[in-house]
């Protein structure tokens, strides 16, 4: 594994989750393998359970962890041959080479613009700085993806289901304000990679990249998706198709616990409390909200590990 951009950096994700499962159950025992290495993490967005997650990983490895906002840094260009004659004053050209010289590994986390669909599924803040840096590249989420979601949510299904093949069900969920497709993306890589019966649904409009579903069984009546359902993974997601926009209010595909029944319930958090789902749903016993939280951690730890061994 060179970088961790995506799920498909993982030769074998079946190993590399129960690798996860077993570091979970001695977070130290590989201390030693990051001492004298660092982890340099970039935001140029916000984050709670990424940011802390994966310094924690990163120091249960026994790396050293800097830290920077990009808000608080030089407005950075990513376009070739622009005059910066504007707003930004650092190109990704020199930005990368110089981190590389500060950290062993980079990761970065960037949002999409949910208003230019060429640029987002470029993915042009990651690729830059895969092209550029000369040091592995981790994935905190970028404008259409977040791997290191994915993975923790298959450790999480993984310690769950109670049968070999179960049936999940990815649901869209009403939402004030347009969210990125990155999540619910990785979740997709994750369910067309393991063995499960897996169904997505959403009112029509919002479809995901056909890219990214291929051929995944797409339910409009989410009723009908949530029969027999052993998981119900809930996300907002903007249209793609009409890019960004929140094309109906939907409220009606708030998940309660009548909708939920015995399924086990998961979230990426933040969620909007009575909004996205009920509180009897996420203070209920099938939520697995906090379990996925925690396992954010033993993802970024995983990722982490086998990027050290390859520097080694």
């Amino acid at each position: 594994m060179k970088h961790y951009t995506s799920l498909d950096d993982i030769q074998n994700l079946d190993s590399i989750i129960e690798k996860a499962i077993q570091l979970k159950k001695n977070p130290f025992q590989y201390n030693d393998l990051g001492k004298n290495k660092t982890l340099v993490m970039l935001f140029f967005n916000a984050s709670l359970r990424t940011r802390l997650s994966t310094e924690k990983a990163a120091k249960n490895l026994g790396m050293e962890v800097s830290v920077l906002n990009i808000s608080h840094a030089w407005n950075m260009e990513f376009e070739d041959g622009t005059v910066m004659n504007l707003n930004t004053s650092e190109h990704i050209k020199e930005a990368a080479e110089v981190v590389s010289q500060y950290g062993n590994i980079i990761a970065v986390r960037a949002f999409p613009t949910l208003t230019d669909k060429a640029k987002d599924t470029s993915e042009l803040i990651i690729n830059s700085f895969k092209k550029y840096a000369t040091v592995p590249i981790v994935n905190m989420e970028s404008a259409t993806d977040h791997p290191l979601q994915a993975l923790a949510d298959g450790i999480t299904l993984e310690e769950q289901k109670s049968k070999k093949k179960p049936k999940v069900v990815l649901s869209w969920a009403p939402h004030p304000k347009a969210l990125p497709h990155s999540v619910a993306n990785g979740f997709v890589h994750l369910m067309n990679k393991v063995d499960v019966d897996f169904v997505i649904t959403h009112p029509s409009g919002y479809e995901l990249d056909p890219n990214v579903t291929k051929n995944a069984q797409i339910v409009y009546d989410q009723d009908e998706a949530f029969k027999n359902a052993d998981f119900i993974y809930t996300k907002n997601w903007s249209s793609f198709s009409d890019y960004g926009k929140i094309l109906q209010n939907n409220t009606d595909w708030m998940i309660t616990q009548e909708k939920l029944g015995n399924a086990k319930f998961m979230h990426c958090l933040p969620i909007r409390r009575n909004v996205v789902a009920e509180d009897a749903v996420l203070d209920g016993n099938n939520s697995l909200v906090i379990e996925q939280a925690n396992n954010r951690t033993y993802a970024a730890q995983i990722v982490l590990k086998e990027l050290l061994t390859q520097l080694k």
